[in-house]
């Protein structure tokens, strides 16, 4: 089992930033892939990015792409979700997930290990 723990989520205003953060129990092929998703209010839970965390792909979905930005600690154990330029449509609860692979497509069915996830809120 591998446990996830979200920080980093808050209040900002539109055009602002922040950091969010995951840090895993274990580094093992269980966690390899590492990925944000984030469920906004009334919405369907989406996949935002993912970092392959030994070959360092990552992928981001098109709504987010050039304003998030994916990275990784590896001594730490820790995966970073770098977010800027932020939208009021960013506002959801962002949950950090792992599992063995990634893929292009980021989809729930395809991470097993889940987070309790971490508030983001986007005011105009």
């Amino acid at each position: 089992q591998v446990e996830l723990v979200e920080s980093g989520g808050g209040s900002v205003q539109a055009g602002g930033s922040l950091r969010l953060s995951c840090t895993a129990s274990e580094y093992t092929y269980r966690s390899k892939c590492m990925a944000w998703f984030r469920q906004a209010p009334g919405k369907e839970r989406e996949g935002v990015a993912s970092i392959h965390r030994d070959s360092v792909v990552t992928h981001y979905a098109g709504s987010v792409k050039g304003r998030f930005t994916i990275s990784q600690d590896n001594a730490a154990n820790t995966v970073y979700l770098q977010m800027s330029m932020l939208k009021p449509e960013d506002t959801g609860m962002y949950y950090c997930v792992a599992d063995s692979e990634c893929y292009a497509a980021l989809r729930e069915l395809d991470f097993r290990y889940w987070g309790q996830g971490t508030p983001v809120t986007v005011s105009s």
